[in-house]
């Protein structure tokens, strides 16, 4: 019998990793909003996503077996809340808040893993006394308690560029933190989360190191982790140039990071879905910082895991809403490195040109393994992207696989000199 599974923030690139995963001729999955329309153009419009979910749900005449989505807030929030109201599988609404929450996120991840996590303070960002009050020493990131792609997400230097982060935040994070108190509304809060809404901020202590991402689940309350994947920075530091699978951490290492996820999601009561935790590792201390914690997959890893693994992650995401114990596949794939690359550019500039989709057919048929993904199109100026970090412009993303690391860094550079892309400035 076919099983309908509803995807909330469905994109024709995600229907396709979907498509790819054991048993998928037995599922049907029906679109339960595009990502334009929960992501809505740069705003988080939580209540009318839940809303228009709920009401398409209702009307659905047949059996709902899962509901699931692979984005960001508001998608990751709305799910458990409908799961929750169609009796679904799926975490609690609790355990997502505080992976959300960056604040309540920290305070259970000092509990658990104190070694682990940087110092930190709440900050509200319309105290007029708010940079007096912080106590930390520059530099430090202050960024909102909610927030997606690292927006609003500032590293200050001194009093002058906190003066200015904060000022930045007052402005812009009203969007979002309507949203997410609309989200937090819905939640058993513990007293001390009782006066942090999605207006406040966090500030915490630099970490550093090589930065990685544990992908992992938690069926019937005992948490696994099936994966590791480098993050690699542009040399500013501070934007994502590549996620690259496998990690090629030392193997020490990686059973530190398997130990310390599971001991985390355990302790959070975090239940019956996938989870990806963000850590970084510094080589010259030996030690481990825990950067945050994610309570879905992540769909930029997808392709990764199918090119190495044999199947994308989101397998694991669709079994598990389904409340079916996931197979997790082991280098079964095609390829022994993949990698997603974000390609960015570090100054506004116009796009004068881009490639047509046969021109990017082509090139992704001259690199198997490949898949291209445009971020801007023809005649914008590259300001008007949404949800972008504080520090760059996101224009393509490019998945690509090889035999080994070099190969993958190889293939990519003929890939980015083979497109015709052109800005001006």
């Amino acid at each position: 019998m076919e099983r309908n599974l509803f995807v909330l923030g469905i994109d024709d690139f995600n229907l396709r990793q979907l498509r790819a995963i054991r048993n998928a001729d037995n599922y049907r999955f029906h679109p339960l909003m595009t990502v334009d329309e929960v992501k809505s153009h740069g705003t988080f419009p939580f209540q009318s996503v839940l809303d228009q979910a709920r009401d398409k749900l209702e009307r659905f005449d047949g059996r709902i077996d899962a509901i699931i989505g692979y984005w960001d807030f508001p998608v990751t929030s709305a799910v458990a809340v409908l799961c929750r109201e169609f009796g679904l599988p799926s975490p609690t609404v609790e355990s997502v808040a505080c992976c959300e929450h960056k604040y309540w996120g920290r305070l259970e991840q000092q509990r658990l893993v104190p070694e682990m996590v940087p110092r930190f303070t709440a900050v509200d960002p319309f105290d007029a006394k708010a940079a007096d009050q912080l106590d930390l020493d520059f530099p430090f990131w202050l960024k909102p308690v909610k927030s997606t792609n690292s927006l609003l997400s500032f590293r200050v230097q001194d009093r002058r560029e906190l003066e200015d982060a904060l000022s930045q935040i007052r402005e812009g994070i009203g969007h979002i933190a309507e949203a997410f108190d609309a989200f937090l509304s819905q939640v058993d809060l513990p007293n001390v989360m009782a006066q942090t809404s999605g207006r406040y901020c966090i500030a915490e202590a630099l970490i550093k190191g090589r930065q990685c991402t544990v992908s992992g689940y938690v069926y019937r309350g005992k948490a696994q982790v099936y994966g590791v994947v480098d993050s690699i920075n542009y040399p500013n530091g501070m934007s994502f140039q590549r996620y690259q699978y496998p990690s090629q951490l030392p193997s020490a290492v990686k059973t530190r990071l398997r130990e310390a996820s599971v001991k985390v999601m355990d302790g959070i009561g975090y239940d019956q879905a996938a989870f990806n935790i963000e850590y970084f590792y510094d080589e010259a201390t030996d030690t481990l910082s825990l950067l945050e914690i994610n309570p879905r997959i992540s769909q930029s890893h997808g392709y990764l895991y199918e090119q190495v693994d044999g199947r994308p992650n989101h397998q694991v995401g669709v079994e598990l809403a389904l409340g079916e114990e996931p197979c997790v596949l082991r280098r079964q794939g095609p390829f022994g490195c993949a990698a997603k690359f974000h390609l960015r550019e570090f100054e506004d500039a116009h796009v004068e040109r881009v490639p047509s989709e046969p021109e990017l057919r082509q090139i992704e048929r001259d690199h198997p393994g490949t898949s291209i993904d445009l971020m801007v199109d023809q005649g914008m100026q590259l300001s008007e992207l949404f949800e972008q970090d504080s520090y760059s412009y996101d224009i393509a993303h490019i998945f690509t696989a090889a035999e080994d690391q070099p190969a993958l860094l190889e293939h990519y550079e003929q890939i980015v000199d083979a497109m015709p892309l052109k800005l001006s400035r």
